[in-house]
């Protein structure tokens, strides 16, 4: 798959592509089943920061870095800036549940979605994208390995906010 390319990524299944400012509006959109999904920066040509950002402390841990580390990290040829999963082959974990604990924790909540923070320090958060992918037969886990497998491939290090694989 082309991370470059919207209309190749919904030709792998990925749906959705609202905006989290669309989502904190209305997540009711987001389905309740297990998935997969990605966050898309559609100004990823022209990216700034902020420090601090608008992630949650949780637990009483700064989810921010140094925007030294956010530049490092950053990949400037990639609108993909985070792939993520939601649900297990044993849990009740859904793409409304996980994306829902995500957005929360970007206005500023103190949500344990500590993964992907980094794209709260970018500063057009608001507008970044969700689409997602429906697993019902699959292993979220599995899918987002493959898919981070496949993005290592075509642009040789992980996502922008994918701290781990």
């Amino acid at each position: 798959m082309d991370f470059n390319n919207i209309g190749d990524i919904k030709k792998n299944g990925f749906s959705g592509f609202k905006s989290a400012t669309e989502l904190w509006l209305d997540k009711s959109i987001i389905p309740r089943v297990k998935g997969v999904y990605l966050v898309i920066n559609p100004a990823y040509n022209k990216t700034e920061f902020i420090y601090p950002g608008v992630g949650g402390f949780f637990k009483g841990r700064n989810p921010n870095v140094p925007v030294s580390e956010l530049k490092s990290n950053y990949v400037d040829n990639s609108q993909v800036v985070y792939i993520g999963k939601a649900g297990s082959p044993t849990g009740n974990g859904t793409l409304n549940s996980r994306l829902g604990q995500y957005l929360r924790f970007g206005k500023t909540k103190n949500v344990g979605h500590w993964g992907g923070r980094l794209i709260w320090q970018l500063k057009n958060n608001a507008d970044l994208i969700f689409c997602w992918k429906l697993t019902p037969k699959e292993n979220p886990r599995e899918v987002e390995k493959r898919l981070l497998h496949e993005y290592l491939n075509q642009f040789g290090v992980r996502p922008f906010a994918n701290l781990t694989g």
